[in-house]
């Protein structure tokens, strides 16, 4: 009886580098939405005069929806696993 051959197991480094487009993808995920609600709130903040207050509530969608992204695709990843 002829059986298939088991699939070789994947090495630790292998799995490692398989990590590391996911850990670009976070980063981007995190530094896109500061950098464009971090401006759009300046760019408010000098059209109406109101000093900090739109680039502080652009920092905080920034962190709401950035820590929703990365929660469901780290969640996704570690279903994977």
């Amino acid at each position: 009886m002829m059986t298939s051959p088991s699939p070789s197991p994947v090495s630790r480094d292998q799995h490692l580098w398989s990590l590391l487009p996911l850990a670009f993808e976070i980063g981007y995920v995190i530094a896109i939405p500061a950098v464009l609600f971090g401006f759009g709130g300046a760019f408010l903040d000098g059209k109406y005069g109101t000093s900090p207050v739109f680039v502080l509530i652009g920092f905080v969608f920034a962190f709401a929806a950035s820590a929703y992204v990365v929660f469901h695709r780290v969640r996704s990843v570690l279903k994977k696993l």
